[in-house]
């Protein structure tokens, strides 16, 4: 958000202080990052001017992610307006089978990167039958593989991968 040029006197005041961020606003050089969040949704916003805002405006960039900066844009702007934002965009909800995937791709990390080996892994999180499988069974297993997934998949997220789930990819 920034100060709208003096050519849209029809843009409305925003008073930040108002807005009670969730989280303390962090001050930069390229203005204040801070967290709004109201009963359903948080909210983050870049500050890019540091005066009192008579009258706001939202920055967009046309980028990749111009679509998804949009919908949001619009929906804070309902929530200023005292309406419900709406749904979320398409991009950024996750089916509830994509929600258990990265659930269990997160625990699998976590026990990866505690040491444990991809059978306890598998033992704890898919079957524990998988701990009393002989070793040929067990190196020809599908859960094997499953495990194998869901660790690699999880490490790719976690080295910068995150990115695609927040631009809905």
């Amino acid at each position: 958000m920034t100060a709208a040029p003096d050519q849209f006197a029809s843009a409305r005041a925003i008073d930040i202080a108002a807005l009670s961020p969730a989280a303390p606003c962090r001050r930069s050089a390229d203005g204040q990052h801070a967290v709004w969040r109201d009963s359903t949704d948080d909210y983050r916003l870049w500050l890019m001017d540091r005066r009192p805002m008579l009258r706001a405006a939202i920055l967009i960039p046309i980028d990749d992610d111009f679509g998804l900066r949009a919908a949001s844009a619009l929906r804070f702007v309902r929530r200023l307006h005292g309406k419900r934002p709406g749904p979320l965009p398409r991009a950024l909800r996750l089916t509830p089978l994509r929600r258990s995937r990265l659930i269990l791709m997160l625990r699998a990390l976590d026990a990866d990167l505690a040491g444990a080996s991809y059978r306890q892994i598998a033992s704890v999180l898919l079957d524990p039958t998988a701990a009393h499988m002989p070793a040929r069974d067990w190196k020809e297993s599908a859960l094997q593989s499953r495990v194998f997934r869901l660790v690699n998949d999880a490490i790719g997220l976690m080295n910068g991968g995150y990115r695609e789930l927040l631009r809905g990819d």
